[in-house]
């Protein structure tokens, strides 16, 4: 599709974007440790990512992630980062 043919088109049909190189990276929610994590708010939790350990208090869990209150600072953790969940 050259530059010209890109702004020819008709109303009825999608407006056609030229091809790009890049892919776009979904995250499934994980519904199951979604839930698991609504469950442990206000508990001691452990949490291996993928970066490392963290320990702390579970204040709320979204779809996307998990927020722990360790020794009064916030962290927010993605879900799709975590390998596994150990309750203290």
């Amino acid at each position: 599709m050259n530059s010209n043919q890109m702004f020819n088109y008709n109303v009825n049909q999608p407006f056609p974007h030229p091809p790009t190189s890049h892919h776009v990276v979904v995250h499934p929610v994980d519904p199951y440790v979604v839930e698991t994590l609504k469950s442990m708010i206000g508990k001691y939790v452990v949490l291996e990512t993928t970066r490392g350990r963290i320990d702390g208090c579970v204040v709320d869990s979204k779809p996307d992630h998990v927020i722990l209150d360790v020794y009064g600072k916030k962290f927010f953790v993605r879900i799709s980062e975590i390998v596994w969940i150990m309750p203290n």
